[in-house]
């Protein structure tokens, strides 16, 4: 880097400050700033171009093409060499433009005489914004010095974007974090919810983005840097002898904190004009487009620790903390890129909703918000750098829907529909007490799926005659230590107090895959779903299952207990398991301490193998749970972590239902309990079919018990089991759109395709 290109990279963003100090409209600003440029990188051309929309790009300001196009000229994203700079986000460096694939030529901008074209992408942590183009007459390309200033100069006016610096009229100009957004994300936990956004990570805010004295914010960064030091070595020592991967982490941290080429990118800047401040979130900005162009996971978790490292530095720098004086809404909506479990039940009910950018149906967050029935949207790209504290926000979990500062239309057609929603609840609540029993007289078993103490008072609120599944996993996955027998044994007595004699079936601990406890070391394995997980933990660690066992037999203190193993594959680990269960029931005869009553010992189908297991295992089981999630992701080999493919196929496939069919007859012809769990049980045209086949005892969040027995109560089950073979005999991939039609003609339920 020459000392030339420092002093005039200086000057440019000496001479930019002073515009901004400047009281004008943001047109004007803008104006004035590309003439600026133009004459600082010796160019006849200077033009920025802003996002109107997520796919169209606007001539805001120009200096040297024809005015008179400014807010008329647009583009869509990758059209011409100004939206292929958009969609990539990468620089374009070209001494002929006219001659590069994809030139579109704007004949109202009269720029056919310019042959040299640098565009540079105006981005602010991996948010695109726009682009910066300077051009000119001669055929050359710039040269690295010049395209670092550029760099440097988008970067400050992404940051000046985001002030409201360049406010002005026209939907290019219009001020940030003002205008109704919709994202589209995953469903994470059905539900609608209507308050204010409460970011778990208050977004630190650089004011100063141009250094007054260079080596007055190189002392400060290096200052800055140091205390990161000390505090990313303090963190590792106090994580020596723990868990592997949080080493792991903080030896990355560590890595990239003592990273010459991270420190010398940022000193670089910091010479070119750019604050302490401004230098950091530059280079996080950088790491933040890469993350979005690296497929490889490994790559993509270092990118996503150096941009949390910046963060840190970013707060030492500024003395921003976490904590900001800010209150939280009385109806917070949590925004976060992604949340622990403990974290969130610090939350707890508190939170009317929860927006993710990360996270998946099956991780931690997504488990306690279906504990807390809270309502989750996953998946929810640029939700944090589109949201403001207090911003007012709707979230449709139902739909995987965020709608943020929405307009008039959208909260009126919200409301309505969460009038609707609380009208539905009211009439459910009149039949809360009444069995699930059909037109024909078939009684189906309403039972609530649980994890967590917050959980019980919904057994008696909802109508649920017990509990079909507790999770005993959450309160292992919120602690950072394994927990004692005694605290186990004292948590399960509490739930069998709650319950007041209904029946609870407690899972035994179902980690691995996606459930991997903070103080255990995780398993590098290419399909963690079909991995080492649940039984198979159990069994290769008996120790932790004896343990677990004996906290149930005391919890129970004579009282029946209903105990599941889960994901079980075949006959042998049934039995195994069992006997585990039989040496805990000795032990504790052995103490002296009262065993129970009833004891019934199930497990849960989740493998199609074990549909298939000899007829003694039906026999001898106490009962069995169908898990529908796994079992429907194990079927039609579609991982349901997955968005690509989990919603590729249909729970009402014959196929699948065959299968559940016959596990029904099988049930029935050994005389074995059987019920179903998971989230089909919970929608009503899916449980209206499940019991159809048969099945009369289904486990579902609470919410969905009114919904599902008053589905129920409407139909004629002998009919519905009628339409399904029918559809299945004409050769239908799904019963779906018969059943649909055959319920909507017969008023069983109001329902959705």
């Amino acid at each position: 880097m020459s000392d030339a290109s420092v002093t005039d990279s200086r000057q440019m963003l000496g001479r930019l400050r002073n515009v901004m100090a400047e009281d004008s409209a943001g047109q004007a600003r803008l104006d004035k700033i590309t003439g600026l440029i133009a004459e600082e990188m010796h160019c006849e051309v200077c033009s920025v171009y802003l996002f109107r929309d997520a796919d169209t790009l606007e001539l805001c300001a120009t200096e040297g093409l024809n005015p008179d196009s400014v807010h008329q000229t647009r583009m869509r994203l990758g059209e011409g060499l100004v939206g292929r700079v958009a969609r990539t986000g990468r620089i374009m460096n070209t001494a002929d433009a006219p001659a590069e694939r994809g030139f579109r030529y704007m004949p109202e901008t009269g720029e056919e005489v310019f042959s040299s074209f640098l565009g540079v992408p105006i981005q602010r942590l991996g948010e695109k914004l726009g682009v910066l183009v300077v051009q000119s007459k001669s055929k050359r390309e710039f040269s690295d010095d010049e395209i670092e200033a550029l760099e440097v100069v988008a970067m400050v006016l992404a940051e000046m974007a985001e002030l409201g610096v360049f406010v002005g009229e026209g939907a290019a100009l219009r001020a940030r974090h003002t205008q109704s957004v919709m994202i589209r994300g995953g469903v994470g936990q059905e539900g609608a919810a209507e308050g204010h956004v409460w970011l778990h990570e208050p977004r630190v805010v650089v004011t100063n983005l141009i250094a007054e004295d260079p080596h007055r914010e190189l002392e400060r960064l290096h200052e800055a840097v140091n205390r990161l030091r000390v505090s990313v070595d303090q963190m590792l020592d106090g994580a020596r002898g723990g868990d592997k991967d949080q080493l792991q982490v903080l030896e990355a941290y560590r890595m990239f904190a003592n990273s010459k080429g991270w420190l010398r990118r940022m000193e670089e800047d910091i010479a070119r004009g750019l604050s302490a401040e401004a230098a950091v979130e530059k280079e996080q900005s950088t790491a933040r487009a890469r993350m979005g162009q690296v497929n490889d996971p490994y790559l993509r978790e270092r990118l996503h620790d150096l941009d949390d490292l910046s963060n840190r530095l970013l707060r030492i720098l500024t003395g921003q903390g976490t904590e900001t004086g800010a209150e939280m809404p009385a109806d917070p909506v949590l925004v976060a890129r992604n949340i622990g479990p403990a974290e969130l039940l610090d939350y707890g009910r508190s939170l009317k909703g929860i927006v993710l950018e990360e996270g998946s149906v099956g991780s931690h967050a997504a488990i306690v918000a279906r504990a807390l029935a809270i309502p989750l949207i996953i998946h929810a790209g640029r939700v944090t750098t589109e949201a403001l504290n207090g911003d007012h926000v709707m979230i449709d979990g139902d739909q995987g829907l965020v709608h943020l500062r929405p307009d008039e239309t959208v909260v009126g057609a919200f409301r309505d529909k969460m009038a609707m929603q609380v009208e539905a609840l009211e009439r459910y609540a009149s039949i809360r007490d009444k069995a699930a029993c059909s037109r024909d007289g078939v009684t189906v078993g309403m039972h609530m799926n649980a994890g967590l103490m917050a959980d019980l008072p919904s057994l008696a609120g909802s109508g649920a005659e017990g509990v079909g599944l507790f999770r005993t996993e959450l309160q292992f996955l919120v602690r950072t230590k394994m927990p004692r027998r005694g605290e186990l044994s004292a948590l399960y007595a509490r739930v069998l107090d709650a319950a007041q004699g209904k029946r609870v079936v407690f899972r035994t601990l179902d980690i691995g895959s996606d459930k991997v406890l903070p103080y255990m070391t995780a398993q590098d394995e290419p399909n963690p779903a079909m991995g080492w997980r649940a039984i198979r933990v159990g069994l290769d660690k008996p120790g932790i299952m004896r343990m677990q066992l004996q906290a149930l037999l005391r919890a129970a203190a004579g009282r029946p207990l209903a105990v599941m193993f889960p994901f079980v594959a075949q006959r042998e680990e049934y039995d195994a398991a069992c006997a585990e269960m039989n040496k805990a029931l000795e032990r504790e005869r052995i103490l002296g301490h009262a065993l129970p009553e009833v004891l019934e010992v199930g497990a849960m189908l989740e493998t199609p193998s074990l549909a298939f297991a000899p007829d003694k295992f039906f026999r001898d089981v106490g009962f069995l749970s169908i898990g529908g999630n796994d079992l429907k992701q194990f079927f039609f080999a579609a991982d349901r972590e997955n968005e690509r493919v989990r919603k590729r196929y249909d729970t009402l496939n014959v196929s699948f239902l065959s299968l559940i069919e016959q596990i029904v007859e099988r049930c029935a012809a050994t005389d074995t309990p059987l019920s179903f769990c998971g989230e089909d049980a919970g929608r009503p045209v899916e449980a209206l079919c499940l019991a159809a086949i048969g099945l009369r005892c289904l486990s579902m969040r609470p919410a969905s018990i009114g919904p599902v027995k008053n589905a129920i109560m409407r139909t004629d089950l002998a009919e519905l089991r009628a339409v399904i073979h029918a559809a299945r005999e004409r050769g239908d991939q799904s019963v779906r759109p018969a059943v649909v039609e055959y319920l909507r003609e017969n008023g069983g339920i109001p329902a959705k395709g």
